[in-house]
């Protein structure tokens, strides 16, 4: 066969990249439906809405559901979280320090309280503490409680964080400071630091959604009727009433505040990647 007749022969034509691309989202979004459809169908509808939607139950919860329990939820995550910050700030310098027994320390204290469940935390402050320190009482309660153990266990993801947010802010910012007289402690604190936060603050958002679920093990310490959080509420209510409504009524109010902070956290991670372009 000659070359011109080579030429004359016809192509075999296949399916172009886009054309792939279209036919690989046909199959996906087919599969999608196919599955909805199945889970729908399969589902008793009737049966789940006799146990998870009782309207009746659910309006018994308001508005101690939101006066109460949420704000008891809030409370001990903001408490937990601003513990942690602090100390997770203290063991991210200890890991940088020039000092030998301080990062030992401090790498110590990460690998441990990152290793160990929260639920441990949980049970060694509530009942370990007492027994280390006999007729010792942590300050604030039930809050003090939570807050410490909340603390203790986001304080080794946040000193993580904020070190590697150190360590990303270019050296140069460190050589100008000092070059205007700043000293190293100075420069730390009023350069590094700051531009550190813009950095590390998305993930910081997000560990403070990791707490507020996080907050639901204060059952664990044991607290009165006005100290519960939204689990305790539903699940109080849950066995109260033989129903399961509370327990999605105390679902959807996690969503409340865990949806509009993932929001945050993703506007402000666009934010910072239009900035370093």
């Amino acid at each position: 066969m000659t070359d011109t007749d080579a030429r004359l022969q016809p192509r075999k034509k296949g399916l172009t990249r886009r054309q792939k691309r279209s036919l690989s989202r046909g199959v996906q979004y087919t599969v999608f439906v196919a599955a909805v459809i199945a889970f729908a169908v399969a589902a008793d509808w009737g049966r789940l809405q006799n146990q998870f939607a009782q309207a009746d139950i659910a309006k018994q919860m308001f508005p101690d559901v939101i006066t109460l329990a949420l704000k008891n939820t809030v409370l001990y995550t903001l408490s937990g979280f601003v513990v942690g910050l602090v100390l997770g700030m203290v063991v991210a310098l200890m890991r940088l320090s020039s000092v030998g027994p301080y990062r030992w320390l401090a790498s110590v204290y990460i690998e441990i309280f990152r290793g160990l469940p929260a639920l441990l935390i949980f049970i060694f402050v509530g009942v370990a503490v007492p027994l280390a320190f006999p007729g010792t009482e942590i300050p604030g309660g039930t809050y003090g409680k939570v807050a410490i153990a909340l603390g203790l266990v986001s304080a080794a993801y946040m000193a993580e964080t904020i070190r590697a947010g150190i360590q990303a802010v270019p050296k140069g910012q460190t050589e100008a400071a000092r070059s205007l007289g700043f000293s190293p402690a100075k420069a730390m604190i009023s350069i590094i630091i700051p531009q550190a936060f813009r950095i590390i603050l998305p993930p910081l958002t997000n560990e403070l959604v990791l707490l507020f679920k996080d907050s639901s093990l204060v059952l664990f310490l044991g607290v009165t009727l006005e100290e519960r959080e939204l689990s305790k509420f539903g699940r109080d209510l849950a066995s109260t009433t033989a129903n399961s409504t509370p327990i999605l009524v105390a679902g959807l109010c996690y969503l409340l505040v865990t949806i509009p902070l993932s929001y945050v956290v993703r506007r402000m991670e666009s934010k910072a990647q239009e900035a370093i372009r």
